[in-house]
C-alpha cells in the first residue's frame, strides 16, 4: 500500500522542512517582525539545495571538495534558519496562533534532525542507523519496503495483510505498522476464530515468508485441517513428503489466485493512498476493500442470473422443439 510522497533523499527532506518551517512563519508574522525578506531567504535555500544535490547525485567524475562545499553552504543556511526561528513573534495571540506555534516546533525538530543526519552522512561519512531514518515529513509512518522484485525493487508506503476465503471475498485485512509476516500468523488465526466462531477451515495457504515451526503449529492448533506454508530452502524428509503430496500441490496452485485479487484491490483504490494520516490510511484501506468485496459478490449475482437466463433460454428451446 503505497503512501503518496515522493522519492526521499536527505537533502529534499531537509529542504522540505525549511519550506514548511518558513510556510508557518510566514504566517505568523505575516512578513513583519524581522521576517521582511523571508522569499529572500526561501530562494537562497532552495538555490542551495538545488546547487548541493545536483553535486551530490549527478554522474561523472564528481570533485569531492566541490561537493563538500555544497553540501556545507546549504547545512549553514539550514542552520541559520533554525536558529532565527527560535524565537518567533506573532502578530496575533489568537487560538489559531498557538496550533501554528505548536506546528513550527513540529517542523523545526525535523529541520534539526536533516541537518544533523545530512552533516552525519554527507560530511562525516556515517551511516545512518535505519531505526533513525525518516521518509516523509508529511506522513512520517511511511516505510521503505524492499519486496523482492527487479521492478519496482523498492516502495514507500504500507505493508498490507489480506485473507481472502475460496469465492475471492476478503475475511480478513490488517495494515502492518513495522511488523513482519512471520509474525502474523498466530493473531491472524486468532481473528479469524473470533470472527467466525462456527466457521471450519478446511485448509489455509500462506506465502512463502510466513513460514516457521511455531507458525506451522499454530496454524494446525488452531483447527485448521490442511496448512500450506512452503518453505523457503532446504527441507527435511518429513517437510519434502508433506510438500510433494498431491493434494498439498493442488491447494498451493489455488493460491496463485492471490495475485489477481491484489491487482484487482489496485483498481479499486489500493494502489496509492491520497489521505493524510495514520487513521486516513487505515479508514482508505477499510472502505477499498468494501468496494473490493462489493464488485465482487457484484461478480456472483450476475453469474447467477446469467445462470438463469441461460436456463430459462434452454427450456424455451426445449418447449420450441416440442412444438
Amino acid at each position: 500500500m503505497e503512501t503518496n510522497v515522493h522519492f526521499p533523499t536527505d537533502l529534499n527532506l531537509l529542504w522540505d522542512s525549511i519550506g514548511k518551517v518558513l510556510d508557518t512563519v510566514e504566517k505568523l508574522t505575516g512578513g513583519t517582525h524581522g521576517w521582511r525578506k523571508i522569499e529572500s531567504i526561501r530562494r537562497k535555500a532552495k538555490r542551495l539545495f538545488r546547487n548541493a544535490s545536483q553535486q551530490v547525485f549527478r554522474g561523472g567524475n564528481k570533485n569531492p571538495r566541490i561537493t563538500e562545499q555544497a553540501v556545507k553552504s546549504y547545512l549553514q543556511c539550514a542552520k541559520q534558519i533554525y536558529k532565527r526561528t527560535e524565537s518567533v513573534i506573532p502578530t496575533q495571540g489568537s487560538l489559531m496562533t498557538f496550533v501554528l506555534l505548536a506546528e513550527l516546533q513540529y517542523y523545526r525538530h525535523y529541520l534539526a534532525t536533516f541537518i544533523d543526519q545530512v552533516e552525519r552522512r554527507l560530511i562525516k561519512g556515517e551511516e545512518i542507523p535505519a531505526s533513525e531514518k525518516i521518509f516523509s515529513i508529511f506522513k512520517p509512518y511511511t516505510e521503505w519496503i524492499k519486496k523482492g522484485k527487479l521492478y519496482p525493487n523498492v516502495e514507500l508506503g504500507k505493508l498490507l495483510l489480506t485473507t481472502t476465503d475460496q469465492f475471492q471475498f476478503i475475511m480478513d485485512y490488517k495494515v502492518m505498522e513495522k511488523e513482519k509476516d512471520a509474525a502474523q500468523v498466530a493473531p491472524l488465526c486468532e481473528r479469524l476464530k473470533t470472527r467466525y466462531p462456527q466457521a471450519k477451515i478446511a485448509s489455509h495457504s500462506f506465502d512463502k515468508g510466513f513460514y516457521s515451526k511455531a507458525n506451522f503449529n499454530n496454524a494446525r492448533a488452531a483447527g485448521v485441517e490442511q496448512v500450506v506454508m512452503p518453505k523457503k530452502g532446504k527441507k527435511n524428509k518429513e517437510e519434502q513428503q508433506r510438500e510433494s503430496h498431491p493434494q498439498f500441490k493442488k491447494l498451493r496452485n489455488k493460491h496463485s489466485a492471490v495475485e489477481s485479487n491484489i491487482n484487482m484491490l489496485e483498481h479499486h483504490g489500493l494502489n496509492r493512498c491520497p489521505d493524510r494520516g495514520l487513521n486516513g490510511l487505515k479508514a482508505y484501506v477499510g472502505f477499498s476493500v468494501l468496494a473490493y468485496n462489493l464488485h465482487i459478490l457484484g461478480n456472483h449475482l450476475m453469474a447467477k442470473e446469467r445462470k438463469k437466463e441461460e436456463q430459462l433460454r434452454k427450456k424455451r428451446q426445449r418447449y420450441r422443439q416440442a412444438a
